[in-house]
Parts: structure tokens; sequence; C-alpha cells
């Protein structure tokens, strides 16, 4: 028992050596975080939650099969087995009265690609896939550029070469 503790004595002072050099050799601060300069042992305030977009304009989609954003607040809606919120505008009955899109034809398949009448089960709850966007800055810098406008600097390019 003695020689366990002693194994794991040296193994956490090496560990603690390691990482003590580690620091000092990076000058501390060398990694980038969302603490920013905050010392570990400091608890930072959090900045406050941003709004919710609620602007019910639809957004751009970035990939194909992305889901889309919810444009909307939907703070206390009831999605669960008995009721679900989302489906008393956006369901197939209902979208002239409310002028919501209606929800995709594949939510009313089942996994063997037939039909329902109401929306499958595995399609139920929206918010599996389906967020409201908050108004916020990017946390990290994002150069992401979608397909179709990387075709068309494509095609521009292969134009000028012509």
């Amino acid at each position: 028992m003695r020689r366990s503790i002693n194994a794991l004595s040296k193994a956490l002072l090496t560990v603690a050596i390691v990482t003590t050099s580690f620091i000092a050799f990076s000058g501390g601060n060398e990694v980038a975080t969302l603490r920013d300069s905050t010392p570990i042992d400091v608890q930072k305030t959090p900045a406050p939650i941003p709004n919710v977009a609620n602007t019910d304009v639809k957004q751009k989609r970035n990939y194909p099969m992305q889901p889309p954003l919810i444009p909307h607040k939907v703070r206390n809606y009831q999605v669960d087995l008995k009721v679900n919120k989302c489906m008393s505008c956006h369901s197939r009955n209902r979208t002239e009265e409310s002028q919501a899109p209606m929800v995709s034809v594949t939510h009313y398949m089942n996994r063997d690609g037939n039909f329902l009448a109401e929306v499958s089960p595995r399609r139920y709850f929206c918010n599996q896939c389906h967020v409201p966007q908050r108004e916020t800055d990017e946390l990290v810098e994002n150069t992401f550029v979608d397909m179709n406008t990387l075709m068309k600097e494509k095609q521009a390019a292969k134009a000028e070469k012509h």
C-alpha cells in the first residue's frame, strides 16, 4: 500500500513539474481561451446571455440538409409527448392561417419512406435539430464559404480564362 502511495505521489509531482515548466516556458498566456486574461483561480463574471433573434425572417442555410434555424423566440413552447406547440403554426392544416412555412414532407415519412397522416415520431421533437439564433458575435473567427459561393467563384475564374 505504501509503495502505491509513493508511486502516486511521484506521478503527481512529475505532472506538476511538467505543467509548471510548460507554463513558465510558454509565457503563461499563449493558449487562447474564452477566459481571456482572467487567472484560473478567479471566477469571471459571465456576460449576459444574448437575446434570441426574433425577426421571423428565414436565414440562409450554410450546407445541404442543414436544418433551418428558428427565426423567433420559443421560450416556454411545450413540446412533449402530449403537445407540440410548433405544430400549431407549422402543420399542414395551419400554415395558411399562420403564414408559417410548413414542416418538410420528410417529417411526415416513417423510416421505410411511407407517408403518414401526422408528423413521424422520429421527427416530432423539433428542437432536436432546429434551434433559435441568438443576436451575438462569433466567438471564434469563421472563414466558412458555402458551396454556392465556391461554385460561382470557380465559374467566374473559368470565364475569365476564356
